[in-house]
């Protein structure tokens, strides 16, 4: 697992599942500190249903801070688990944002 900012972009690699998910989640928040960033989760090679708190802790802490976030490149998995659970309308993912 690796998180790491390039720019305006943070990236999310590896596995992101309920053994890791606390510490990634800590790392991100520490990352959070302009508006208009984009998590970009491409390169995310395994997850469960605790990346989906992780998205929303860090929608929350940017809120709190007056700023923007928004998620591109999600895994098919993790979009099938935001379905499940109804909460796709509620994290802001970007399409049109490309690499």
């Amino acid at each position: 697992m690796a998180i790491q900012r390039e720019g305006r972009r943070i990236y999310v690699r590896g596995a992101v599942t309920f053994d890791n998910v606390v510490e990634i989640t800590r790392q991100g928040m520490a990352l959070l500190d302009e508006d208009g960033l984009v998590v970009d989760m491409a390169e995310v090679i395994e997850l469960d249903s605790s990346a989906i708190s992780m998205l929303f802790e860090w929608l929350r802490v940017a809120h709190a801070r007056n700023q923007q976030l928004y998620y591109v490149n999600l895994p098919e998995n993790l979009s099938s688990l935001m379905q499940l659970y109804g909460v796709t309308d509620f994290i802001p993912f970007d399409t049109n944002i490309t690499k």
